[in-house]
């Protein structure tokens, strides 16, 4: 199997495309913590939600696998489990959120609880959306691999979550993407060095959609994901920076 079929400029689009919708999202998830109704809020967050978990994880992991080939054998998707992965990835991302963005006050457990509900949501779109690989043959995970892509998400994804929570500056906020987008992309390219496959060239040709038969509504899709989200930051008022609230405390 190869994974850059296309050549390696796939991996730099992949990684600017992760970067580009976790980023918005992250800027999105800022504004979620300022808003001063709980209505706001949950729609910035639904926001950040779709940017993250549809353009940053979602449509990273089509992009990087628009490479992924088994030369003189075809490749197939179903394009139940796609969609599928697509949604998990979004509604966990949405959970993720929820518990890091949804009071303006920080606390540590909560980035903790997130950064791992974040983390394990580009797991779970990663293999969700392997599961509806079709190929002539078999193929399965190697286990230590497959736990090393678990850490490096959920490592990431709270770091960056720490920066777009326990920072307002833009320029963190940008730094935030390019390390949720290292995650996400690390993480799908671990998960992807994990594969153990075994072909077999007398079996049919697998059932399902080639990945380019897809390939225009899925960006025009992405498309409106990024272009709703950044419409919303661009017309919100400025968030002033300033220093977090304390965290939660217990009580003495």
């Amino acid at each position: 199997m190869e994974h850059f079929a296309l050549g390696h400029w796939l991996l730099v689009l992949a990684y600017l495309t992760s970067v580009v919708g976790c980023a918005l999202g992250l800027a999105c998830a800022v504004q979620a913590r300022h808003a001063a109704d709980p209505r706001h809020r949950v729609r910035w967050l639904v926001l950040a939600a779709i940017s993250i978990g549809g353009v940053g994880i979602w449509l990273m992991h089509f992009v990087a696998m628009l490479g992924f080939s088994t030369p003189g054998m075809p490749v197939r998707y179903d394009i139940f489990r796609t969609v599928l992965s697509a949604i998990l990835s979004v509604t966990a991302v949405f959970a993720g959120l929820l518990v890091v963005g949804g009071r303006a006050k920080f606390g540590w457990w909560r980035l903790a609880l997130g950064g791992v509900i974040t983390g394990l949501a580009v797991n779970v779109m990663h293999y969700t959306g392997m599961s509806a690989l079709r190929v002539k043959g078999d193929f399965g995970y190697d286990g230590g691999l497959v736990a090393l892509s678990v850490v490096i998400a959920v490592v990431a994804a709270t770091a960056a979550l720490w920066f777009a929570v326990f920072l307002d500056r833009l320029a963190l906020r940008l730094v935030a993407g390019f390390v949720m987008g290292a995650a996400v992309t690390g993480m799908h390219y671990t998960g992807m060095a994990a594969v153990r496959m075994t072909m077999d060239p007398n079996a049919p040709d697998p059932a399902g959609a080639e990945v380019f038969s897809f390939l225009f509504p899925v960006f025009v899709l992405a498309a409106i994901a990024m272009a709703v989200p950044l419409c919303a930051v661009l017309m919100a008022p400025a968030v002033a920076p300033k220093a977090p609230e304390p965290a939660d405390a217990v009580p003495v």
